[in-house]
């Protein structure tokens, strides 16, 4: 497939490893770009995987070797309008990304993942449900959840299944991807700054069931517009679920059950409070399209439900790190916009000092403001955005905020602000990138302080 063909590999990091380790394997002619001002030619170098042969670009790529190119595999964080991409276009290369990469290599079954929010607590269950299933070795969870699929697609068998979790960026480039069951949690306004447009951006999540047929499914969220619309266009067969009505068919939830209504039958599922370790609405409704996943891949609802029952939730997003002096903090660095923020605060059942602010990605906070609705007492600001944010605040007549200049002066804030029986919550609605080089760094020196605090 790839076989002497000259391939370039754009972006050096995991990901970008990844596609150069497996095109290896497919004994492809590889080279490594990396346009970052950042790194040299000799790290660039100590990136290639040990066995792998490839040449390194850093800054820009000759021309005379643009025009050599087959094949280009974009790592998720470069832009498809970029002008190297959009040059390569013009010479028609044909631009593929990690997630089509590993799908040409897999052998196995696949559940694919994405949405706005949720996607790393609904993959990592659907991974878990798998493993009670078919065992460890024979579940691969892979994509933006940090483990690239050109890592393990080789390592896929007719008797193994990959669940994935995949985002707009990914999508952006399949051409061939096609699971057995995909799943769209749910579609809220984010990464406008790379997808320009609201309608660009559903047209990217949508495209997880690009490839689809009528003998796959597609799991959707019915209390989305986006995604309940897409239900009467998707080429597979569409399964809902609902936290806010009961369905003739499909997940819903009734009082504190999740039950499922299958051929004129309803049967109760599960208590969300008695046989599950996750908190909030938004939880809810990543349990039930697990549920459906997992269904859909052909696991005894048994195995379902007691895989359900002994998970706890996933590290980053409305993780419980600690109570110290009668405050309880919460990590939800994970809630890198505003409506997965807004989520954060609905699990909490206490009054709150609230830690905002990061990276601008063009959002817009005015929701994510009103659901403070009286259980916010403090909004303390950090990052790119706390301008706009205290402004948007005070246009919501929210007045009780603060400004911290570094992260260290934020943490020492809330502690000083929080009294006992508040609770802190790290939920920023915007992303990490400029003080941090991800949300996991910041959550995790989140938790690192929350710990060392005096009891």
């Amino acid at each position: 497939m790839f076989e002497g063909r000259k391939c370039l590999v754009i972006g050096s990091g995991v990901s970008g490893q990844g596609a150069v380790s497996l095109l290896g394997h497919m004994g492809a002619d590889i080279l490594l770009f990396d346009g970052g001002d950042k790194i040299t030619q000799e790290e660039l170098e100590g990136r290639v995987p040990r066995g792998v042969q490839a040449g390194c670009y850093v800054g820009q790529v000759p021309g005379e070797v643009l025009e050599q190119i087959d094949v280009a595999v974009l790592s998720p964080g470069v832009p498809v309008d970029s002008p190297l991409v959009t040059e390569l276009k013009s010479r028609g290369v044909r631009v593929i990304g990690e997630i089509e990469l590993g799908f040409l290599a897999e052998r196995g079954r696949v559940a694919a993942i994405t949405g706005t929010n949720g996607k790393t607590t609904t993959t990592t269950l659907v991974g878990e449900i798998m493993k009670a299933h078919l065992g460890q070795d024979k579940v691969f969870v892979v994509g933006n959840i940090g483990n690239p699929y050109t890592l393990e697609a080789e390592k896929t068998t007719p008797d193994t299944v990959t669940v994935g979790e995949i985002s707009s960026f990914q999508l952006e480039t399949v051409e061939s991807f096609r699971p057995n069951v995909s799943a769209i949690l749910n579609i809220t306004p984010d990464h406008l700054n790379r997808h320009h447009t609201m309608e660009a951006y559903v047209e990217a999540k949508e495209r997880i069931a690009m490839c689809q047929g009528p003998e796959d499914i597609c799991v959707l969220n019915y209390e989305n517009a986006y995604t309940r619309d897409f239900g009467g266009r998707c080429p597979a067969r569409a399964v809902y679920f609902s936290s806010a009505r009961e369905l003739a068919e499909g997940y819903f939830l009734r009082g504190e059950e999740i039950c499922l209504a299958r051929d004129g039958q309803v049967r109760a599922l599960l208590n969300i409070h008695r046989d599950m370790n996750l908190v909030g609405l938004c939880n809810v409704e990543n349990v039930m399209a697990a549920i459906a996943i997992a269904t859909g891949m052909g696991v005894p609802l048994d195995t379902i439900l007691g895989a359900v029952r002994v998970f706890h939730a996933v590290e980053h997003r409305i993780e419980y790190v600690a109570t110290k002096r009668g405050v309880a903090y919460y990590n939800d660095s994970k809630g890198t916009n505003p409506d997965a923020a807004i989520q954060g605060i609905r699990a909490m059942s206490r009054p709150t000092v609230l830690i905002g602010g990061g990276y601008d990605k063009e959002s817009e906070f005015d929701q994510w403001i009103e659901s403070f609705e009286g259980k916010v007492q403090w909004l303390v600001l950090i990052g790119q955005t706390r301008e706009k944010i205290a402004q948007c605040a005070r246009d919501h007549g929210f007045e009780r905020v603060r400004m911290a200049d570094t992260y260290e002066e934020c943490l020492r804030l809330c502690t000083q602000l929080a009294r006992p029986g508040d609770a802190v919550l790290l939920s920023p609605a915007c992303a990490s990138w400029g003080m941090f080089p991800n949300y996991e760094t910041r959550g995790q020196i989140f938790k690192d302080y929350v710990n060392g605090l005096e009891e």
